[in-house]
């Protein structure tokens, strides 16, 4: 396993809209009632997508976007990273990871912007 430490930052708040609309897919795609929302972790390295991951393709739901999904743990529960095609096409977005599962981590594990947080993801 590889760990990833990133600082909790503020989001633009876009996915939450997205998992919430989309719930069936990401379902079908994690076997996970994934919260509407991801924690936005911003990392000192950029992230590269591991290759195999799933994904959500536009097609697939009549959207425009594709998401990346990468299975990981946070605080010993499964997650998923997400990262839309559109983010993985700009390399500062890199930097960025959203983490989503099946409760609200800023508040479960009462997280504030600045909190260091660690995600395992296979390697």
């Amino acid at each position: 396993m590889r760990v990833l430490k990133g600082r909790v930052v503020t989001g633009v708040g876009s996915f939450s809209f997205w998992i919430e609309k989309l719930h069936d897919y990401y379902f079908e795609k994690t076997g996970m009632r994934l919260f509407p929302g991801t924690l936005n972790l911003e990392l000192d390295e950029p992230f590269e997508l591991p290759p195999g991951r799933a994904r959500l393709e536009a097609w697939e739901y009549g959207g425009t976007v594709s998401v990346s999904i990468v299975p990981c743990k946070v605080f010993d529960r499964a997650a998923v990273i997400l990262r839309t095609d559109r983010d993985d096409a700009e390399p500062g977005s890199r930097k960025i990871i959203e983490v989503a599962c099946e409760v609200k981590l800023r508040e479960r594990h009462q997280l504030r912007d600045g909190d260091w947080v660690e995600v395992a993801v296979a390697d």
